[in-house]
């Protein structure tokens, strides 16, 4: 009885995850993390592609070098808040020498990166965000999208994604942290080979060479997509930087985890498909395309910039959006607030419970 009138006393209710109430950004002082590593997060964003067929069409290609990095870009939506206020489009080439192995000029192009319109009945999103790559003649056209800010340090990011169309491209979802020198770049990957099978992704902390170039096998991991999906198939990803480990998911399912080399420092995110006839893209028959697309986007984060929510009481309201009913919207774990219990998830107990639990049993 002793523990039940503690929990009675502290206010502690426990309830199941389906009765956490709904709530809205504004009223959450933090986000709590449900994964392989317990994290807190200050900041939430979702960006939601799936009803934005009034924006859609698809461009076609841009095929002169001269026009490409220079194109407009394909919708208002692209000049909107919404989208500015955090994402830019990149319109980089590597005429630099960007990979040493690259055997052909690959350029990035805001026309690449566009809303297309479903026109397959059998789903149900009106639109989603493409990001296309293609193979011509002289060159590789292809798309990318950062965001604004290099200032994320721990992110958890998770994407309703698929990757379709031909061999010899990358789709990626990543973090990086640009370095002049290649032992010093931090970069956390999900990256998805159209040249493998359709069931393997690949999940990397890099870089992923040891001092004298060879592959550190600890870097990466070869992860095979659960449930028997492939990754053509429409596929929530997930990524987890948190300060001691990489973590990798698949609709929820862990994939991968590594320790190694674990990002330290701030960072983008980034997201791209791309080729360049390299060895790790492998050769893009001209004419041939491929996409990533994505149905939504969502991110809980830290930054090193200033808060941007001042007054919310710290983390006195504790929100996740890990079992939310309601994609992109969370939920209220807890709240210190005047006449509010603290509510956990079953089977989701913190620390400090846990060890109310031990000393109290």
């Amino acid at each position: 009885m002793g523990i039940l009138r503690l929990l009675l006393f502290t206010g502690v209710i426990v309830v199941n995850a389906q009765q956490a109430a709904l709530t809205e950004d504004s009223r959450c002082g933090c986000y709590l993390l449900k994964g392989n590593e317990t994290a807190y997060f200050r900041e939430h964003r979702f960006f939601d592609f799936r009803n934005h067929d009034h924006h859609a069409s698809v461009p076609p290609v841009i095929k002169e070098v001269k026009d490409t990095a220079d194109a407009p870009v394909t919708s208002p939506f692209f000049n909107s808040t919404e989208w500015t206020d955090f994402w830019m489009i990149s319109n980089w080439n590597n005429s630099h020498g960007i990979r040493e192995d690259s055997t052909w000029l690959m350029v990035n192009s805001p026309n690449n990166v566009y809303l297309e319109a479903n026109h397959d009945t059998n789903s149900s999103p009106k639109s989603w965000l493409s990001l296309r790559t293609q193979r011509l003649p002289e060159f590789q056209t292809t798309a990318e999208i950062e965001s604004l800010s290099a200032k994320f340090k721990f992110v958890s990011i998770r994407m309703l994604a698929r990757t379709i169309g031909a061999r010899g491209a990358i789709t990626a979802m990543f973090t990086y942290r640009h370095s002049e020198e290649l032992a010093k770049v931090q970069e956390s990957d999900l990256e998805i080979r159209t040249s493998d099978p359709k069931n393997i992704i690949h999940c990397t902390n890099q870089p992923s060479l040891n001092s004298e170039g060879d592959i550190e096998a600890r870097a990466s991991k070869n992860a095979t997509m659960p449930n028997g999906l492939e990754w053509s198939d429409w596929a929530v990803h997930r990524l987890d930087w948190t300060p001691k480990s990489t973590t990798w998911y698949v609709n929820d399912i862990q994939v991968a985890n590594t320790e190694f080399q674990t990002p330290k420092d701030v960072s983008n995110i980034i997201l791209n498909a791309w080729s360049d006839g390299g060895e790790w893209t492998g050769n893009m028959t001209v004419g041939d395309s491929a996409y990533l697309q994505l149905q939504w986007f969502e991110i809980l984060y830290n930054t090193t910039e200033p808060e941007k929510r001042q007054g919310q009481g710290g983390c006195n309201s504790v929100c996740s959006i890990d079992g939310s009913p309601q994609v992109g919207q969370p939920v209220m774990l807890w709240s210190n607030g005047a006449g509010r219990g603290l509510v956990l998830f079953r089977g989701w107990v913190p620390v400090t419970l846990m060890i109310l639990l031990f000393l109290f049993a």
